[in-house]
């Protein structure tokens, strides 16, 4: 195993050499390193100064954990130069035909190339936290405790890993570095965004959901790992010259693999659909553990810390939720919010965010809107029983009628996000990836097509027109 291990550091090498010879990377990764701390305590000072003048009291301690944040962000973007060119550039170069014919394995040149990505910009974010942590020693400013010290590490190796993974899976898969420089964006955009989200976190204090944040951005860096070892193939690498965009191709492969041998309807509905829905009923069997666990914690969460809020709410208060509830029916009766066509239409709308989000995180972020669908249910579930009014009727009259259709349908359709995702991350030799996403597309669409939609359009009547009526007589009673 050590043997193994260490063919991987003699490929980490060459690559550190590589890097160092050329001044083109070192010399701008070393200026912002060594000046992003002092622009950013600048720029903290003077922002708190500004904003005090119309008494917005703030305080400059407060914007410590923030600009940490910034300044470890920064040399990663930078550094990720280095990571698109890892495999492309090689390849432009003429100087990556002996390294794959040399006696390594996919994963050892795989893993030789991530190891330094990863290493080059924690080095250069680590010495540009480490500087400013000193400016903020000699300002006499309080320093971040430990625990939240940890934390933004931690956060800013999540995000360098996250990164970097993502730009050598682009680097394996362009032809050009021109167009892997163009895919950084994909990758420098949705992190950005999601450190705006962890800003506001950090500025509220919010250390469980900074920690769930830190898991699950490691997760998805894990996964994208294994989609790049997965999607690793030298001849890919070799053999291919330009970036064709054949949209005659991917049409003509998507409806090939969507309609399959049916020469009709139910034909398409006995073989093609059902061999589909067949290949996800392992991903089915864990979506509805999925399932019940989000509701019974989310349901245990409710009964455990909400219980002392309504217990110190006042008794005006209590009435006049239980009158709201009471009063809930007669909105869909009259037809003011509720309709069919628009409950339908959120609903295939919430559907294929589901799938959307779980195609850019391999059914992570799929699978966690899926978890929060399903936890209203069991919160409400608890709201309800805390509030002294027995859950189980209402919950019959009022999820069980149309949720017949409408939970199988949300079940079904998160089952495909989720055997999509464990697809990617699994080696299919003979496949670009491209070919891969197509096809699973395919079986997304056939599934969401043939059995979601129609589920949901049965929904959405039963829950404008007859849901209502039901759920007004149990409380009527």
């Amino acid at each position: 195993m050590f043997s193994k291990l260490r063919l991987v550091w003699l490929v980490a090498q060459r690559e550190l050499r590589d890097q160092f010879r050329d001044w083109r990377v070192l010399l701008p990764m070393l200026i912002l390193t060594l000046s992003f701390p002092f622009l950013m305590n600048e720029f903290a000072q003077q922002t708190v100064d500004f904003l005090n003048q119309y008494e917005a009291n703030l305080i400059i301690d407060r914007f410590i954990p923030f600009s940490i944040m910034i300044i470890g962000f920064f040399p990663i973007t930078v550094s990720l130069v280095v990571a698109l060119e890892s495999f492309v550039g090689e390849k432009e170069r003429g100087t990556i035909e002996p390294l794959l014919t040399a006696p390594f394995d996919d994963w050892q040149l795989y893993f030789g190339k991530l190891l330094v990505g990863i290493i080059t910009p924690l080095v250069a974010s680590y010495s540009s936290i480490g500087i400013y942590l000193l400016l903020i020693l000699r300002r006499g400013l309080s320093m971040p405790g430990a625990s939240e010290l940890l934390q933004l590490l931690l956060l800013t190796t999540a995000h360098a890993i996250l990164m970097v993974s993502a730009a050598i899976v682009i680097s394996v898969q362009s032809t050009s570095v021109k167009a892997a420089n163009f895919l950084a964006s994909f990758v420098v955009i949705p992190v950005a965004i999601l450190m705006q989200g962890e800003a506001v976190m950090l500025l509220w204090g919010n250390d469980i959901v900074l920690w769930l944040g830190v898991a699950g951005v490691l997760i998805i860096s894990l996964l994208l790992i294994r989609v790049g070892v997965a999607h690793f193939e030298r001849e890919y690498l070799l053999g291919r010259e330009i970036d064709n965009l054949n949209l005659r191709w991917m049409l003509a492969a998507f409806w090939r693999n969507f309609k399959g041998d049916a020469v009709s309807l139910r034909d398409w509905y006995g073989r093609v659909l059902g061999i589909s829905f067949r290949r996800t009923l392992p991903a089915l069997t864990l979506i509805v553990l999925i399932a019940v666990i989000s509701a019974w914690l989310s349901y245990d969460w409710v009964v455990k810390y909400a219980a002392d809020l309504i217990s110190s709410a006042s008794p005006e208060k209590l009435a006049q939720i239980k009158k709201s509830l009471g009063e809930m029916p007669e909105l869909p009766i009259a037809n003011v919010h509720l309709s069919a066509p628009s409950l339908f239409l959120n609903n295939t709308r919430a559907m294929a965010v589901i799938f959307l989000t779980g195609l850019a995180s391999f059914s992570v972020l799929g699978i966690l809107f899926y978890m929060i669908n399903i936890a209203l249910i069991g919160g409400l579930y608890g709201v309800l029983e805390l509030l002294g009014i027995a859950p189980m009727p209402l919950f019959l009259a009022g999820v069980l009628p149309h949720g017949l259709f409408e939970i199988p349908a949300l079940v079904i359709g998160s089952a495909v996000v989720l055997y999509i995702g464990a697809a990617l991350v699994t080696p299919q030799t003979g496949k670009s990836m491209g070919e891969v996403i197509i096809e699973l597309t395919a079986d997304w669409a056939k599934i969401f097509v043939g059995l979601v939609v129609p589920l949901l359009a049965v929904a959405a009547l039963i829950e404008a027109y007859i849901t209502p009526y039901i759920l007004l007589k149990v409380i009527g009673n």
